[in-house]
């Protein structure tokens, strides 16, 4: 059973171009360079940001799994990863407060 864990959140209007750097250090981020063996389990991966109605600076994170057991393994990874403590706090202040939501959905087929 496909599984996915949807990740949603706002950014603050003042750090629009904070957000933007912050995506380009994530992506060079020595804890993530490792993204073939780290997420293995992630079956497809995808982040949209809201283009019109709904919340300004909106932005979506959807993690495709095989199932929740592989969901499990890789956000037990990024937490043990060193991520919580280096990247994170970054990403909490760039974020509106009381905005950012994380689900897991399951496919109905």
């Amino acid at each position: 059973m496909t599984v996915f864990l949807v990740e949603t959140y706002v950014i603050k209007p003042e750090k629009r171009v904070e957000f933007m750097a912050y995506i380009e250090k994530e992506k060079r981020s020595k804890i993530l360079q490792k993204r073939p063996q780290f997420f293995k389990e992630v079956k497809s991966y995808k982040m949209f940001s809201q283009m019109l109605g709904g919340n300004f600076d909106g932005y979506v994170e959807m993690w495709e799994f095989e199932n929740l057991a592989d969901c499990e393994k890789v956000f037990n990874r990024i937490t043990q990863s060193g991520y919580m403590t280096t990247l994170y706090p970054e990403f909490a202040s760039l974020v509106v407060p009381a905005t950012h939501s994380m689900s897991i959905w399951n496919s109905v087929e």
